[in-house]
């Protein structure tokens, strides 16, 4: 029966994907992290639901309204230009297999949704819908596992997570950080009271997720995260003693089991240990093959030439060999050329954030501007300190919120440059500054990240 429901409400969709593309883009990012299909147990289960929804809502895209497929951002050439070189390397790497190839399409889809979504996503409303959409989907999966840590009081553990993108326990942590920014932003400014509690319910939920993971690099996204957050807070100094108290208290709460995990962190226990001669590993092999790399998701395949010193579960193939890094997974298997388009896109987006912010501060005592631009500051710096332990450097996550972080620079500044236009018929977007509009001898109300009509 649950299968039943869950295909018809998929199929019930289609018609609407192919007429609206950004309704497409909304299923498809739905089934993608809220992984509803796992929720089912027969047919639909296995069923390739996202690409379905994919294939009719790009159809739908060509055979209605000519319009871009992209927008012509340089970090969208740059995705576009790492995923040709990526292609090169692996064409003129030693022996191409069948497996690069394979994880080569699925890049090629992850960048292909990040590059659509800036196509098919142009509003100031689209783009609060979509990160709706986004955070409840991973929202309902930290609420269920969240609740699930509660009823064993903390006693279960995630060993793997829920599927997709988000099957390695690790990737689930990372997610769950990535999100949790969204959550506490959306429920801090929602006006709805019953909504408002909702999302804030979520927040303590998946940081109990995060910590059922057991996940080192989770722990430290989400410390990032927090940091960031009472960083860019009203009152700073209260901000990070709040934080300081809620990490006390947390410690406290924590399970034993959970506080031995994250206590290795700091010792040369065999995991981190492992971690630093991967790195190394990894290092030497960006040095002798500068331009092209070992070959995308070569890294096991060469490591043994690059260790001096294997351990005999590494000489055996039994020991799963990785570079722990997603910064040197890159450089390694792909080449400098690629490493410094990786880090280039991803400091442009925290850069188009800063500069963002700082020109809504001239303009708006306070906005959504600023709401938005803290918010996607503290997700992609949840990344950006989770994937320096994870061999996530092609994580959907990371180029879909670099696409997100790219529609909102266009619609935030065109808003900036023409503050006067959203003052007329009470439509306000923020708490205009007296001095930035000449005429305008009034202060409008604060309207911040709204799920109300006033928003649009």
């Amino acid at each position: 029966m649950r299968d039943l429901a869950f295909s018809l409400i998929v199929i019930g969709l289609l018609p609407v994907c192919f007429r609206r593309p950004f309704i497409g883009l909304l299923v498809f990012s739905w089934l993608a992290y809220m992984r509803g299909q796992d929720l089912t147990w027969g047919f639909a289960r296995d069923a390739r639901w996202s690409y379905y929804v994919a294939i009719i809502t790009l159809v739908g895209f060509y055979v209605g309204e000519r319009q871009r497929l992209f927008l012509p951002d340089l970090r969208n050439y740059l995705m576009l230009a790492l995923l040709a070189l990526t292609g090169i390397g692996i064409l003129l790497s030693r022996v191409p297999d069948a497996y690069q190839f394979g994880r080569y399409v699925e890049f090629c889809k992850i960048v292909g949704v990040a590059l659509f979504t800036t196509g098919v996503c142009r509003t100031r409303e689209q783009l609060r819908v979509l990160v709706w959409v986004i955070a409840l989907s991973l929202g309902f999966l930290g609420v269920k596992y969240g609740v699930w840590g509660i009823l064993t009081l903390g006693r279960g553990q995630i060993l793997q997570g829920p599927g997709g993108l988000l099957a390695d326990n690790n990737d689930f942590s990372l997610a769950m950080a990535m999100c949790m920014p969204l959550l506490l932003h959306i429920g801090l400014s929602e006006r709805r009271e019953v909504l408002r509690r909702a999302f804030l319910l979520m927040v303590p939920l998946v940081v109990i997720t995060i910590v059922l993971t057991h996940s080192r690099g989770g722990f430290l996204s989400i410390a990032g995260v927090f940091v960031v957050l009472a960083w860019r807070s009203q009152n700073r100094i209260a901000g990070l003693l709040l934080l300081l108290l809620i990490a006390i208290g947390g410690w406290i709460a924590a399970p034993a089991t959970y506080k031995e995990r994250i206590s290795t962190i700091s010792t040369s226990e065999a995991s981190a240990a492992g971690r630093l001669k991967s790195w190394a590993v990894a290092t030497r092999m960006a040095a002798d093959n500068p331009m092209l790399g070992v070959g995308f998701g070569h890294f096991r395949n060469h490591y043994l030439e690059y260790e001096p010193n294997p351990t005999p579960g590494q000489l055996s193939g039994k020991d799963i060999i990785v570079a722990h890094n997603s910064y040197l997974q890159i450089w390694a298997e792909c080449g400098t050329p690629a490493f410094l388009i990786y880090m280039g896109v991803i400091g442009m987006s925290f850069f188009s954030l800063w500069r963002v912010r700082k020109r809504a501060q001239e303009v708006y005592a306070a906005s959504w501007i600023i709401n938005y631009a803290n918010m996607f500051e503290a997700t992609l710096v949840a990344f950006l300190i989770g994937s320096t332990f994870l061999n996530r450097g092609h994580f959907d996550l990371l180029y879909h919120f670099i696409a997100i972080v790219i529609i909102f620079e266009r619609v935030a500044l065109a808003e900036i440059a023409e503050p006067e236009k959203y003052l007329d018929k009470g439509r306000a977007r923020g708490d205009l500054r007296l001095s930035s509009v000449r005429g305008f001898g009034v202060r409008m109300p604060r309207r911040g990240f709204r799920s109300t009509a006033l928003e649009g």
